[in-house]
């Protein structure tokens, strides 16, 4: 019998030490697809075309939004093999107008957690991206008529978006997503 080892199966954190993931802010995020398989499209003639599989994975990230209150969606895309998007994290039913016709709210900053002065118990980025991936995988698996299969790889990408530059700089990005698909890392040759 194998003995646990915690050192060998401890996964250091990616995440921002000391930073409230609950506070509002603008927050770049790629989520990827167990073994990076091609399970949600292809991309034809520089655009990506949903498959059914897809369309579920758009619709749940939609589904965010409609969800929680304090979640708002930027710019985001569906890609073969993983998702990118930029979520936004406001105040209760703040719609992220930052009053000049932006979109969303940026300039986080790394401060020590906030001390609980949210009126109501707000999920953390962390949470909101555990959400999105347990509603998606049990729809796929229902759709593919595959219970308990893993669909997403296990942690998530992401990047606090600190400024305008930065919000402008990877909602191109985003956008231009799909053109650059064969000179994304996360491109893998779909099988004939």
């Amino acid at each position: 019998m194998m003995k646990y080892d915690p050192a060998k199966h401890h996964r250091r954190s990616i995440r921002l030490k000391g930073y409230d993931y609950t506070q509002n802010g603008a927050y770049f995020v790629t989520i990827c697809v167990q073994n990076r398989e091609c399970l949600f499209g292809k991309i034809v003639d520089e655009a990506m075309r949903l498959n059914e599989a897809g369309q579920i994975v758009a619709d749940t990230w939609e589904w965010l939004a409609s969800q929680y209150d304090h979640v708002d969606l930027d710019n985001w895309v569906v890609m073969p093999n993983h998702l990118h998007g930029i979520i936004v994290l406001t105040d209760d039913g703040d719609n992220g107008d930052d009053g000049r016709g932006g979109s969303c709210v940026v300039g986080a900053v790394r401060e020590p957690p906030l001390q609980n002065d949210h009126p109501k118990k707000r999920k953390p980025l962390g949470r909101l991206i555990g959400a999105f991936k347990t509603v998606s995988t049990k729809r796929i698996n229902a759709w593919r008529q595959t219970p308990g299969n893993r669909l997403w790889q296990r942690n998530y990408y992401e990047h606090i978006i600190r400024n305008e530059a930065s919000l402008n700089q990877i909602q191109e990005y985003i956008l231009n997503n799909p053109r650059i698909w064969t000179e994304d890392s996360l491109f893998v040759k779909e099988s004939p």
